[in-house]
């Protein structure tokens, strides 16, 4: 769901002039629904991404032919030209008004606010809580289109009221809102999930637990070019692929410390055969670095043989929220191309400059060429919360930066935003329709091989600490798959389809033949099929 911009928690909120335009439609809406159910009790209406939003506590479930009414509605008072009225009011008089109007939701937002007085806006009959900003009146407001109703739990919170949420969205104009709705209408038509089964590449599955697809013939062939690409690639650059189990120890977690930061996307624990306490218990690998670096810790290492890249395709099993999952793009078992790097400190730019080589070259083979990176940094003004030396740190940061510019890549960077143990480069990547996908990520880390007391052999003969990288190209072959899927809209580079020539016999006098066609195509090493059934072209 996009971010909402949650106007009523905030004493100030930095809105572009289209946002303000779409928080201003969603009080419209909110006035119209009241309209309709002067009985509604509001939760909040923000701008989102492409939109906005409301949310009601209403008498009835509305149906999406009560949409058309309720717009009707919102263009009438739009057509009013009604200004948008800021005030200040002292908590107790808001307190005493939304109580009396039982807006309990209102109510509820204003004894959370800690300030003496609250933001109140009007427009025409309408009032509401809200710190703005908006436009100066409604006729300000450009053409408009609610989308649908969706459920959403008060605050985002399960154990609380389920609410009615409206979705709508506002342009400046007619030309924008047609070009976003024919956006809308492709991306159905793209939408992995239904390409998934009209060309038979997978199958969700209610006789297997959400979240974990499987996939048909064709389907495992796609992921193996994906996987066999990138295999080749990355042994091109130096690594080398390992195997590592589907099971590990809690101890190995609690050690990697992901048992105390991740413990709620974990599957449920095991019992073992020798188990003695909770540390001997088994559990699903939910991610690949414990086991990468208890390879790299079961043999001794000279600073001659740095770095080691260790790669591998691993299956991986995350406990997401059942209301998370979508298709192939949010999965419980997923398929990580994951590779982690040991290194010596001096070694760190050549190695993300590697990286970078690595992941540019795939996405250029697979033809995504729209893409920027977000550079996650320390706060220079709290270095108490990072760990690694002031030297390395700059040195890395550096890396970050001239790597980008270097390659000529757009890049954002996120003050503070590095984790405690490293900083680290996003990559994100806009398909066909320019939505973006978050996909590779190049994550230094100096807290793992303290965690674990990694060494190699100096030159000086003695034990030192090495740093490392965590890598994955493509993040994982299921949300990948889902991003090439819905970019190509299942029309794949030839290379990359999983049936390369399909043998249609016209009549069944030519099956035969078409069959002794098929077995020259494939012993050619061609992806063939034939199609024979009996139905009309």
């Amino acid at each position: 769901m996009p971010e909402a911009i949650e106007v009523q928690d905030q004493e100030s909120v930095n809105y572009t002039p289209i946002q303000r335009m779409r928080h201003s439609a969603a009080h419209v809406m909110a006035e119209a629904v009241l309209e309709l159910f002067p009985d509604a009790k509001l939760g909040i209406g923000p701008a989102i991404e492409d939109g906005f939003y409301y949310d009601f506590d209403l008498p009835r479930a509305l149906t999406p032919e009560d949409l058309p009414d309720i717009e009707q509605r919102m263009r009438r008072i739009i057509a009013g030209k009604s200004p948008f009225n800021r005030d200040r009011w002292p908590r107790e008089k808001a307190l005493e008004y939304f109580n009396a109007k039982d807006q309990l939701y209102k109510v509820e937002l204003i004894e959370n606010l800690p300030d003496a007085e609250v933001g109140i806006y009007t427009q025409d009959t309408f009032l509401d809580l809200c710190r703005g900003p908006h436009v100066q009146n409604t006729g300000e407001i450009g053409p408009i289109k609610l989308m649908r109703v969706a459920g959403a739990y008060w605050r985002g919170d399960e154990h609380r009221p389920m609410l009615q949420r409206i979705y709508g969205t506002a342009w400046f104009t007619q030309e924008e809102l047609d070009q976003y709705l024919w956006r809308l209408e492709e991306a159905m038509k793209r939408d992995h999930r239904k390409l998934g089964r009209e060309l038979k590449l997978f199958y969700l599955s209610d006789e297997v637990p959400a979240g974990v697809p499987m996939f048909y013939p064709r389907g495992e062939m796609l992921r193996y070019l994906m996987e066999t690409y990138v295999r080749e690639t990355q042994e091109k650059y130096g690594y080398q692929h390992v195997w590592t189990s589907h099971l590990g120890k809690v101890h190995l977690y609690k050690t990697s410390r992901h048992w105390y930061t991740y413990r709620e996307n974990m599957f449920p624990i095991m019992k073992g055969e020798q188990e003695l306490s909770e540390d001997d218990a088994y559990i699903l690998k939910p991610m690949n670095c414990p086991h990468h670096i208890t390879l790299y810790k079961s043999q001794l290492h000279s600073y001659r043989e740095l770095p080691v890249r260790y790669a591998e395709f691993a299956t991986l099993y995350r406990y997401e929220k059942a209301g998370t999952l979508t298709g192939l793009a949010r999965v419980r078992s997923l398929t990580q191309d994951d590779a982690h790097v040991f290194m010596r400190p001096d070694q760190i730019q050549e190695e993300f400059n590697n990286a970078i080589n690595l992941t540019l070259e795939v996405f250029e083979t697979y033809g995504l060429t729209d893409y920027w990176v977000r550079l996650s940094l320390r706060d220079p003004m709290k270095p108490e919360e990072y760990i690694g030396s002031e030297e390395i740190w700059n040195t890395a940061e550096a890396v970050l930066r001239t790597a980008a510019e270097s390659k000529g890549l757009t890049y954002e960077e996120g003050i503070g935003e590095a984790a405690f143990y490293g900083p680290k480069i996003d990559f994100m990547v806009r398909d066909a329709l320019g939505r973006e996908w978050q996909c590779s990520t190049i994550q230094l880390d100096f807290n793992q091989p303290e965690n674990f007391e990694l060494e190699y052999i100096g030159e000086d003969g003695q034990e030192h600490r090495p740093v490392m990288i965590h890598r994955a190209v493509t993040g994982s072959t299921e949300r990948f798959m889902a991003l090439l899927i819905e970019h190509y809209a299942g029309a794949f580079p030839l290379w990359l389809s999983p049936v390369q020539a399909m043998i249609i016999p016209i009549a069944d006098r030519h099956i035969e033949y078409g069959k002794k066609v098929l077995e020259q195509l494939k012993s050619a090493g061609i992806r063939a099929e034939i199609d024979t059934r009996g139905e009309r072209m």
